[in-house]
């Protein structure tokens, strides 16, 4: 496996009073596109920075492959840098950009000309090659902004937000790209970014940041499906809170009285007990929208309602349920897809929301 096994201990960085990143501990293994997750202010391009040289931690450590990297200046760490401006030479081209790498250290004219030729055949700019910056789109110029780090072969590629200035479907696109780039090379990816679709989309782990805490490391289904709080659950995706008491838990199952909903039941890995205080989530895509009671026995989640509004947007509508009981329900349907069996509902029909019981996941105890 390529690239380098990358470890944060217990890293903390302090702008005088200001605590930009409290405390990260996590490990990055070899050859793996791990993802820093978190909304503006977070942290994330701190710990970014600190990875790559241009900060020092206030405590903690910073090691690569075992051996720590604090006492090296950032040219020295073999590891590169893609910056969200580009950071391109206007008055050189696009060849004499990626080949700068190689100049600096007075790589041989054959050697050069191989390489710069390989890298921009990767990206898929080899025909572009005599352009200059302003000549090219932002996509471009952010395919010849990762020919120039990857270059040089480094062993892990920070990407600080490499997409944010493009358009959303040209993000689109370059995601699938970078995420082909990543395959070819096979060296360590960390990719910063705010955007919870690109972060799931394109990662084999996620750590979600907030308050400049470490909150939640792990896969992107763990993290959609398994959320540690209630930030992670909102913060990743859309999702409905019901928020209320355990009355009791059978087989990891817990019967919760809420406010808004009455009692319901929802999966309960959290070491919930009986009059605990809880919040659990049901992501709006897991609940089923039908015009007349369904038959579920024991075994699911019902609420009476009212469809207070839709939304159309293209590939799935949006539904928002007033329930009897006072909640507000979302629920997503994919065009095509069952709602309601083949039915359409609209505003002001009445209806009734079911979701099992294992597709509501509690994310927060609190104890009497």
């Amino acid at each position: 496996m390529k690239g380098s096994r990358v470890t944060i201990q217990n890293v903390s960085k302090h702008f005088g009073n200001f605590c930009a990143v409290n405390d990260a501990r996590f490990e990055i293994e070899k050859g793996e596109f791990f993802s820093l997750l978190g909304p503006s202010g977070c942290g994330k391009t701190t710990l970014l920075r600190m990875i790559a040289g241009f900060e020092d931690p206030t405590r903690g450590d910073i090691l690569l492959d075992g051996q720590s990297v604090l006492r090296l200046p950032s040219n020295k760490r073999h590891v590169n840098t893609v910056f969200q401006s580009y950071a391109l030479f206007p008055h050189l081209s696009v060849f004499e950009n990626v080949a700068f790498p190689l100049r600096l250290r007075k790589t041989g004219r054959t050697e050069l000309k191989q390489r710069v030729d390989r890298y921009l055949g990767l990206v898929k700019l080899d025909s572009h090659m005599s352009k200059m910056p302003s000549q090219l789109s932002g996509g471009q110029k952010q395919r010849v902004a990762i020919a120039r780090a990857l270059i040089n072969e480094p062993s892990v590629l920070l990407l600080d937000e490499p997409l944010s200035a493009l358009d959303a479907k040209l993000r689109q696109h370059m995601l699938i790209e970078l995420d082909a780039i990543h395959d070819e090379v096979g060296i360590t990816f960390i990719y910063v970014t705010h955007d919870q679709q690109e972060a799931i989309s394109v990662s084999d782990r996620v750590a979600v940041m907030n308050e400049g805490m470490i909150v939640q490391v792990g896969t992107p289904a763990d993290i959609y499906e398994r959320p540690a709080d209630r930030f992670v659950a909102t913060f990743i995706g859309e999702t409905n809170i019901l928020s209320g008491a355990v009355v009791t838990v059978d087989d990891d199952v817990a019967t919760i009285e809420t406010k808004e909903a009455g009692r319901i039941r929802a999966a309960a890995p959290l070491r919930a007990a009986a009059k605990d205080l809880v919040q659990c989530t049901v992501r709006p895509e897991k609940i089923r929208l039908v015009r007349a009671r369904p038959d579920l026995g024991d075994g699911g989640n019902c609420l009476a309602g009212t469809v207070e509004e839709t939304i159309y947007t293209g590939f799935l509508t949006k539904y928002f349920v007033k329930t009897n009981t006072g909640a507000q329900i979302k629920v997503f349907v994919q065009q095509g897809g069952a709602c309601a069996e083949g039915e359409t509902l609209h505003t002001g029909d009445d209806a009734f929301v079911w979701w099992d019981p294992k597709d509501g996941y509690v994310v927060e105890v609190v104890k009497p």
